[in-house]
């Protein structure tokens, strides 16, 4: 990775000191960033303009967003099911897929929508269960949730599309890799190893973890225990990293501003989900948001809505 393109980012944007932030979606008609703290069942909702946010707080876990096209409110993933918010920490369910013997033991975690308005969002494995994750798809033209690669995988998580919507793009971040499949009209085939992280010469216990993806096709990595985000091209090769030195666990991040070449990330707090909160001391901004100024070098693709 010598000689790669670095850019380093020192301050928070916005110091809201998450466990597990996660999730950033921006969206555009109201300047407003919306991420979630999976952990404290928090959806926060920021102005962009002035820094000024609010936070709902769930009785369950939300573990994703979307915005919605012919609605109010947003589309998430609970950890049992699709869903949408409709504000005042409401949620009203449109599918609970995963099955009564299964669901107290897994749940969803990141997702995303393609421009039909089709989510997709994984769930996560439970080793002493023997209960693999998976991915699902909620269509809302059948009002349909199904699973759509039975995997196994461990961690589903980060999730995008090519510019052409012709490669769909999924990570499994406990075995440190992004896969990529062939794409067309909601169907997925032909899953592939797009990026082996490990074998790209990232540190062991670091891990791959939410993304997104610019109009040059390039796929942002948010590394999980490495303080970065890697830009991949579209052949998968590392060509640009943003570090993070006052972060250990990068989670995820998302485009956003009025010309979609501003970056937003989230953070998590060095003891989340079962790390060393002793390290926090030596990362004291892990678990606050971060904003990457990326005018002249990348723009983002826009994200799409859930059409349900």
């Amino acid at each position: 990775m010598a000689g790669k393109r670095e850019l380093v980012v020192e301050r928070p944007w916005l110091m809201v000191g998450c466990t597990l932030g996660e999730g950033p979606i921006y969206d555009p008609s109201s300047s407003l960033l919306h991420f979630v703290d999976i952990s404290e069942n928090k959806v926060f909702h920021v102005n962009t303009t002035n820094l000024e946010f609010s936070s709902e707080y769930f009785d369950e876990t939300i573990s994703c967003l979307a915005l919605r096209s012919n609605a109010p409110g947003l589309a998430c993933t609970t950890a049992q099911g699709f869903a949408v918010l409709t504000g005042n920490s409401r949620i009203t369910y449109i599918s609970k897929p995963i099955s009564p013997e299964k669901a107290p033991f897994t749940r969803f975690n990141d997702g995303g929508c393609d421009s039909k308005g089709r989510f997709f969002a994984g769930t996560i494995y439970n080793q002493e269960r023997g209960i693999p994750g998976q991915l699902y798809r909620y269509d809302p033209s059948t009002m349909i949730a199904e699973v759509v690669d039975e995997g196994p995988f461990t961690d589903s998580n980060g999730l995008g599309w090519s510019p052409d919507e012709k490669t769909f793009y999924l990570t499994d971040s406990l075995v440190n890799k992004i896969y990529a499949y062939d794409y067309h009209q909601g169907k997925i085939e032909n899953r592939r190893v797009f990026v082996n992280a490990l074998e790209k010469g990232f540190p062991k216990g670091t891990y791959c973890d939410g993304l997104c993806v610019d109009i040059e096709g390039g796929v942002w990595s948010a590394r999980w225990g490495d303080s970065r985000i890697v830009r991949f091209t579209k052949e998968g090769d590392v060509d640009f990293q943003v570090l993070f030195p006052t972060v250990l666990n990068v989670t995820s991040c998302c485009f956003g501003g009025l010309n979609n070449d501003q970056m937003f990330v989230t953070t998590a707090h060095c003891g989340a989900v079962g790390g060393d909160a002793s390290r926090q001391k030596q990362y004291p901004d892990s678990g606050h948001v971060f904003l990457v100024d990326l005018s002249g070098l990348f723009k983002g693709l826009k994200r799409h809505p859930f059409m349900g």
